[in-house]
């Protein structure tokens, strides 16, 4: 797993840092809570010079666990966040690494459960319940909340010496000489893999290049499909009615007679679609055609489609099933395409730049994909 898990629910983009002097002045203004005790999470408590410190756990209970589990299904995702403060892992004194990362618990979790037996601060900052990378590209894991809460945790005070050590993914968002020159601390950044943390801290805070690399492997994308899956799934069940009306009131037959000739088909039609974009997609995404998500995602759909129209064996000499199978042969690429551009913010196979050129040609090709074949459809069914 990454330090600081991604996903592809939010795009990562670059912050700009024009003025993190004059955000830093207007965050430090802001007040903060402490991180509180009656957490779940938290099995203890240290004395520190501003009061009680949260103590946690490198050991991850099952509620832990089940937690990520719902949060990658897309339950209680947008809530998924712990306090923003300052914790004790372990028993940290004033000599123990302090270590940055996201209120995002799966990140905050991530980080943990990596340093077994390690003793260690964790700076939680306020990225509003998002994971670093898109965080650092929104501009909340930044360098204003970040001298913020060095301010406002009492860290000078807790530790004898001036380090953080940041998630390298969380660079975009955070100008290293701005947070020196107001807070005092030098920021190192550290690997990208919470795993190779302790080699890390073991050599002295040097980095080898292996975990500098950012992968975007099997595994990696495989793990993003439930969130997509789930919020492609949730407007396609409102769209099942719509088509069991359309193919059951307009046909050559009764009500039934249509839903079983026709229905049966456009809604295995809209499932291949999805499945296509949530979930071929990303697991077949090195092998696929082209450079853009939107390229790969039409390409899987469109093979979907002449896969379904071989096997369903509609009658092309028949108008109606002629048109029937080409509304779909719109259709299908189109969403395919759509839902497959998600995971372009959790991807290490584009950019900024490249993911808005590709908006700006893919979306209406999309949109255009979909609109004819709607109409394809209506015509096959009422004229």
């Amino acid at each position: 797993m990454k330090w600081l898990q991604n996903d592809s629910s939010n795009k990562a983009v670059l912050f700009p840092m024009a003025s993190p002097q004059a955000l830093a002045a207007a965050d430090i203004a802001l007040p903060m809570r402490p991180a509180g005790l009656d957490q779940p999470f938290v099995n203890g408590a240290v004395e520190g010079p501003a009061g009680k410190i949260p103590r946690v756990s490198s050991a991850l209970t099952w509620q832990d666990r089940w937690g990520s589990i719902k949060a990658r299904w897309g339950v209680g995702r947008m809530h998924y966040a712990v306090d923003p403060g300052l914790y004790a892992l372990g028993s940290p004194d004033a000599g123990s690494p302090v270590l940055v990362t996201a209120n995002y618990k799966m990140s905050f979790d991530r980080l943990r459960e990596a340093l077994p037996g390690r003793n260690a601060w964790i700076l939680v900052l306020n990225t509003e319940g998002i994971n670093v990378w898109c965080a650092a590209g929104k501009g909340t894991f930044g360098t204003g909340e970040l001298v913020r809460c060095i301010a406002a945790s009492g860290l000078k005070d807790c530790v004898g010496h001036r380090e953080l050590i940041l998630p390298q993914l969380g660079a975009p968002g955070v100008s290293a000489h701005w947070v020196r020159k107001m807070s005092g601390f030098t920021v190192h950044y550290g690997p990208i893999r919470a795993r190779d943390i302790p080699a890390y801290l073991d050599a002295g805070l040097r980095a080898t290049l292996k975990m500098r690399r950012k992968t975007f492997s099997l595994p990696e994308r495989a793990v993003l499909i439930p969130i997509e899956l789930v919020a492609a799934l949730k407007p396609a069940a409102l769209l099942v009615p719509i088509l069991v009306l359309i193919s059951g009131l307009g046909g050559r037959g009764a009500f039934v007679q249509n839903l079983i000739h026709d229905g049966l088909f456009s809604l295995t039609a809209l499932l291949l679609a999805i499945l296509s974009g949530a979930v071929l997609s990303p697991l077949l995404l090195p092998w696929l055609p082209g450079r853009a998500f939107a390229t790969k995602g039409l390409a899987v759909g469109l093979a979907a489609a002449i896969a379904l129209l071989s096997y369903w064996g509609l009658d092309l000499k028949s108008g109606r099933d002629l048109l029937l199978g080409g509304a779909w042969l719109l259709m299908m690429p189109g969403i395919s395409a759509f839902l497959a551009m998600n995971f372009t913010g959790a991807s290490t196979y584009t950019s900024l730049s490249g993911v808005r050129r590709e908006m700006r040609w893919a979306l209406p090709v999309e949109i255009g994909a979909g609109l004819s074949g709607l109409a394809v459809l209506l015509v096959s069914r009422f004229f």
